[in-house]
């Protein structure tokens, strides 16, 4: 057993395909084929059914993945281990981001980041939260970005800020008129929602009660995966929905925002890691540039009150 063949099969649990698995470990469609073949002959089990299509993993085969991509990530850690020692990161990094924040926070550090670390290649998802914490938990992923906290037992946290929650309404709406809009008085009747599976729409009916507000009457029923169609439905229709704050524009979006009365709701925004995640260094520069990039009010939670999606 080689931690080749290791590599071969959790690229073949990647992607279900053998051509496809063989093109992403940078081999010979038949080379793969023969040394998965051989690790299954040693070990005495059919790691994959090749009756499906596309393959899949046996009962068996699935336990032993999951072992094999544990042992590749130690080894990866060790190598970073040595790495770190000699002061330097570098390599190709795999990175999940919900969609409420990739639109609003990549531009704020990402290119500064890339242009100060050439040696470091970040393949960036947008993903919702679930599918990063699957994603670190199976090794697909090796950084989230997303809301938290998480009380996940195999994640790490590393809180970076925290961010405003905002009353985004049409520009009649009562709420634009009060001084500040108050949790407690908010009703549910004509908010606008993000779809189902989005952490965000989570944490925004955890402000509008449900227990205290269940009137959701409307004559449209609509939700969105896209904070700024939700936006823009606002705009020219009716209503309100709640967004962070880094998705204002303040050239455009002013005349629609009322903040929150302190202390104000907001989400906590961190990078999420595997419990043996080892890249300390990576972490320590992730952190720094986008810290950089976003207001210096979001940096202290005094003002604010976490609002949780699970």
């Amino acid at each position: 057993m080689t931690l080749q063949q290791l590599q071969y099969i959790v690229a073949l649990d990647t992607h279900r395909h053998f051509v496809k698995a063989a093109d992403s470990c940078f081999v010979a469609q038949p080379t793969l084929t023969l040394q998965v073949k051989k690790l299954e002959e040693e070990i005495g089990i059919n790691i994959f059914d090749r009756s499906t299509q596309p393959i899949a993993p046996t009962l068996m085969g699935e336990r032993f993945i999951i072992k094999a991509r544990q042992i590749l990530r130690e080894v990866a850690g060790l190598k970073e281990m040595v790495n770190q020692e000699l002061n330097e990161v570098k390599g190709k990094f795999k990175i999940g981001i919900i969609p409420t924040i990739a639109p609003y926070l990549l531009p704020l550090f990402l290119k500064n980041f890339s242009d100060d670390h050439p040696d470091i290649y970040l393949e960036i998802k947008e993903i919702q939260s679930e599918e990063i914490i699957a994603g670190i938990q199976n090794n697909t992923l090796d950084i989230g970005i997303m809301a938290t906290p998480l009380s996940e037992s195999h994640v790490r946290e590393i809180p970076l800020f925290y961010e405003p929650f905002l009353v985004y309404a049409h520009r009649d709406h009562l709420l634009l008129k009060k001084e500040a809009a108050d949790p407690a008085n908010i009703e549910r009747k004509g908010l606008w929602l993000l779809d189902k599976g989005h952490c965000f729409r989570n944490q925004v009916l955890n402000i509008c009660d449900e227990e205290r507000h269940n009137n959701t009457e409307t004559r449209i029923s609509f939700e969105s995966g896209s904070i700024e169609t939700l936006k823009n439905m606002i705009q020219s229709h009716s209503g309100f929905t709640l967004i962070p704050e880094l998705a204002v524009h303040p050239s455009y979006d002013n005349d629609f925002v009322k903040r929150f009365k302190e202390p104000q709701p907001a989400r906590e925004v961190s990078l999420v890691v595997h419990n043996s995640f080892t890249k300390e260094l990576l972490l320590s520069k992730l952190r720094k540039y986008i810290l950089k990039g976003v207001p210096d009010g979001f940096k202290k939670n005094e003002r604010f009150i976490t609002v949780k999606w699970r």
